[in-house]
């Protein structure tokens, strides 16, 4: 029975490394690593596919932006001849006027509308990015939680072996009289506990399945490959600097960053609608068959509806003032949020620490001393199952203590917005 505990612990142990190399996806199905996931996410999901078309459209909307309005051709007749024979023939009027304008916006509009649309290009690339950096931190989780659940289930029925072998050794001190028939019962019962939590563990992985292939932009049945491998844990230097990365490549700061540009943008164009807009109007003047004057005429509308452009001014600074104060408030949060999980970071690698090297072991020789004590009869079988219990607990512990971990660093990358 010692020997079979070690390998036991032994598996156990075997079970909570994380390995870096993974085994290649049954029959190419997605799920086994997490990478793997992420990258099927990129390319497959439907709402990121939407938001590239986002950007297409934005993009596309700079060059009309920064062009001139199309010109206005108009024809003029002129000198009808006010008799019974009517008619449009050019050769038959008094003459005929050709008129091409173009109209010239001035004081900058232009250059103004392409930079509102350029900033607009980069807050629909950011809103993308927003997106994906959500979305994989999501996933991130899915998969961890999936894993646990997987490690829960291979946990549950490493226990219900070792209790078996306890129950065997209280049939066997029952039969010769050493024990009472209770203690039989008592690890008869222990192992429909442990079965009525292995149910619980599938159950777990059928939701963090169907979560996961919500996530993916997939139906919720469609089968996924066996989670195989987490990858290595970061170490604490991976952390460094790790605010002021956060504030330069955190894509919610860096979508509001284009809008204040989007919306200093908008600020110079209302204030350019102060200029009015040249119409050059060029029209040859047809008599006869043959063209005989031209005339050229300058044109301007006149801005005289002040009031109008002073409460569009007014927006403009008011829209632009709401966006920089968002952003130093999306600054402050992020910051407290950083510094949160940071903090659970460090305790959850202290705890699973803790576990590993002192709980652990700790609980192990309780319970193999334990064991051997029931066997000579000199503890009953109360303090042997608290003792298979508290083994119980630290492994347990020590699982979520370490997922813990990966689900801390899940969300650093999301508020940091890049792969750590």
């Amino acid at each position: 029975m010692h020997d079979l505990r070690k390998t036991g612990c032994a598996l156990a142990l075997l079970v909570l490394s994380m390995g870096v190399q993974a085994a290649k996806p049954v029959a190419d199905l997605p799920g086994a690593t997490l990478p793997e996931l992420l990258i099927w996410a990129e390319q497959h999901h439907p709402e990121l596919t939407a938001m590239q078309h986002d950007v297409e459209a934005a993009e596309a909307r700079i060059q009309p932006a920064g062009a001139l309005p199309d010109p206005m051709f108009s024809v003029e007749w002129r000198d009808i001849p006010n008799d019974s024979d009517f008619t449009l023939a050019p050769s038959r009027v008094g003459s005929m006027k050709y008129t091409v304008a173009q109209t010239l916006p001035l004081g900058g509009k232009l250059k103004s509308k392409q930079r509102v649309a350029e900033a607009e290009v980069e807050k629909a690339h950011r809103q993308r990015l927003t997106l994906s950096t959500t979305l994989r931190a999501k996933i991130a989780t899915a998969f961890i939680q999936r894993y646990q659940a997987q490690q829960n289930e291979v946990l549950l029925k490493e226990e219900l072996m070792f209790l078996r072998e306890v129950e065997q050794v209280a049939q066997i001190r029952h039969a010769n009289g050493l024990t009472p028939q209770q203690d039989a019962l008592k690890a008869q019962i222990e192992q429909t506990t442990l079965k009525a939590d292995l149910i619980m563990a599938v159950t777990e992985q059928q939701q963090a399945r169907a979560k996961l292939n919500a996530l993916l932009g997939r139906p919720a049945n469609a089968p996924l490959a066996e989670p195989k491998a987490l990858p290595p844990l970061l170490t604490p230097a991976a952390l460094a600097d790790l605010e002021s990365r956060m504030l330069g490549t955190n894509p919610e700061l860096l979508t509001q960053s284009a809008t204040i540009t989007a919306a200093q943008n908008t600020q110079d164009l209302v204030k350019a609608n102060r200029y009015p807009d040249l119409t050059v109007s060029v029209s040859p003047i047809q008599v006869g068959n043959r063209l005989t004057d031209w005339e050229i005429m300058l044109s301007v509308n006149i801005p005289l509806q002040q009031t109008s452009r002073r409460s569009q001014e007014r927006e403009a600074a008011a829209m632009l003032s709401a966006a920089q104060i968002r952003q130093d408030a999306i600054a402050n949060q992020l910051q407290g949020d950083l510094q949160e999980q940071l903090a659970g970071l460090d305790a959850a690698r202290q705890q699973e620490t803790l576990i590993r090297t002192r709980l652990l072991p700790q609980a192990e020789l309780t319970f193999q001393a334990a064991l051997a004590s029931y066997q000579t009869g000199r503890v009953d079988f109360t303090t042997l199952l608290d003792a298979q219990r508290q083994m119980r607990r630290a492994r347990f512990g020590q699982l979520k203590a370490l997922l813990e971990q990966y689900l801390r660093f899940a969300e650093i990358e999301r508020l940091v917005g890049a792969p750590l």
